[in-house]
């Protein structure tokens, strides 16, 4: 059987990931759909993150209207990962700021995990597609009012060419190893 050699790659590896956090604000997060379950699978996700040492982007909407980043998460976020980016577009891509920052990572591997799916997750997945860069979605760590919105929001992304995972897989997927060293906390934190 003969081997075949392409450019693209179906890992995620950690070298060429960052992540994106995008718009857990106090005054939208209540309202969305199993608000509870997904801000617990972010908090998981982000500490997962931490040890792997894969940086996190912080987005913010509006802040004057929606809010700060809900406390029990923000307070979660060390160093550059606690700096925030605020915006008014729905994609973090159009604001000039996130976007530079996006870039200057140089790494062509977006996570994203948050709210509202249907739209700043979702035209931010679009958008990064669009600039070459290859967005993969948490699953269980974004949300939208509606469950139907979530749903339909997912399958465009992945009809798009967006890769749509979870929480436990893309920590696990990133670790590689169970010599890893951040392999302790990561399988404490999905226990």
């Amino acid at each position: 059987m003969a081997t075949m050699i392409t450019d693209r790659t179906y890992r995620i590896a950690r070298e060429n990931t960052q992540a994106m956090l995008i718009d857990v604000q106090e005054r939208l997060t209540p309202h969305i759909y199993d608000h509870e379950n997904i801000v617990k699978k972010i908090t998981t996700l982000i500490k997962g993150l931490q040890a792997l040492d894969i940086p996190i982007m912080l987005n913010e909407q509006y802040k004057k209207g929606l809010g700060d980043t809900l406390p029990e998460v923000f307070e979660l976020l060390e160093g550059n990962n606690a700096k925030s980016f605020e915006k008014v577009t729905f994609s973090a891509c159009d604001n000039d700021d996130s976007w530079h920052y996006l870039a200057q990572q140089n790494r062509s591997i977006v996570l994203l995990f948050g709210v509202e799916t249907h739209v700043c997750v979702m035209q931010t997945a679009l958008d990064l597609l669009d600039n070459g860069m290859q967005p993969v979605i948490v699953g269980d760590a974004v949300g939208s009012r509606f469950p139907y919105d979530k749903k339909q929001a997912i399958r465009r992304i992945r009809r798009a060419g967006g890769v749509i995972t979870t929480v436990e897989t893309i920590l696990f997927e990133l670790c590689r190893t169970s010599r890893d060293p951040a392999f302790k906390t990561i399988s404490n934190l999905i226990k």
